[in-house]
């Protein structure tokens, strides 16, 4: 699968998994929402329920800003299976900046949710330097694009 092909896959996603690593490189995973712009990837917390809003991924991107995004689409035709991988290095935005403001924007384009509650807590942009993935076939999705 081509670069191009492996942005779209993950793009079309509703949910990714963020991966991060803290200093003395101990892994950390956590599902993500999202949204794609060329090859950025943005993301930010929102008011679900947490502890506080300066969480461990952000500790983590301060520490070590190398991170993983992952989508894939999982079913029991396995011909239909596909996963898609970002890698890049991550920034964390705090509200206030005119690009966390885009951010915000972009995922509120992307969500209904934010769209009634804008997250108000920090966002995370992702400068993508690799693109990858794999799919079960390498025939045209049934459904004309590469939606799951």
């Amino acid at each position: 699968m081509d670069s191009e092909e492996a942005r779209t896959l993950l793009a079309s996603a509703r949910v990714a998994r963020l991966a991060t690593c803290d200093a003395e490189r101990q892994p950390h995973l956590v599902p993500i929402t999202f949204a794609v712009a060329e090859d950025l990837i943005l993301t930010a917390v929102d008011d679900k329920p947490k502890r506080t809003i300066r969480l461990r991924r952000l500790r983590n991107i301060e520490a070590n800003p190398r991170v993983g995004v992952l989508a894939d689409h999982y079913e029991d035709d396995w011909s239909r299976l596909w996963w898609a991988r970002a890698h890049g290095i991550a920034r964390v935005l705090e509200p206030g900046a005119p690009e966390h403001a885009d951010a915000v924007a972009r995922l509120a384009r992307r969500y209904e949710q934010y769209r009634e509650r804008p997250p108000r807590g920090p966002a995370i942009a992702i400068r993508v330097s690799r693109w990858s993935g794999w799919r079960a076939t390498s025939s045209p999705w049934r459904c004309g694009h590469p939606c799951p």
